[in-house]
């Protein structure tokens, strides 16, 4: 299969907890992902982005740390997630050009993925420069 994150197709992922949710956008952050659940515009970025710590491993299913993501079955096996894709395929269709360009997306997720990971101004790599104000 494909590597996960040259993926088009509709994405779920098996959080360590059982918790499952659809990733509706994704990116590589930090040796794991950092991706958005459906209807993210309605939120505030820092409660929507969510980060998994790696490593990614595999070609479909992929593990992402202790974490699985598989491409969504829209029929027949988990009828929760099919029936949320089918409310954020309404969803996109609502908002149709609203819907920001990848390329904004990617630069948002960018921007707060080290929050969403937990890294702040604590981790040596993200602190002020000696002799900063």
């Amino acid at each position: 299969m494909a590597k996960l994150f040259s993926v088009t197709a509709p994405l779920a992922i098996r959080l360590p907890d059982g918790r499952k949710e659809i990733v509706v956008e994704k990116l590589a952050y930090n040796d794991g992902m950092v991706y958005l659940p459906p209807f993210w515009p309605e939120m505030e970025i820092a409660e929507a982005l969510r980060y998994v710590p790696g490593p990614i491993k595999g070609d479909g299913p992929w593990k992402v740390g202790d974490a699985v993501v598989t491409i969504l079955a829209c029929h027949g096996t988990d009828p929760q997630l099919a029936s949320d894709f089918s409310n954020w395929q309404a969803y996109l269709m609502q908002v149709d050009a609203a819907y920001p360009e990848r390329e904004k997306i990617e630069k948002l997720m960018k921007t707060h993925a080290a929050q969403a990971a937990g890294l702040d101004l604590c981790d040596p790599r993200f602190g002020r420069p000696q002799g900063a104000a």
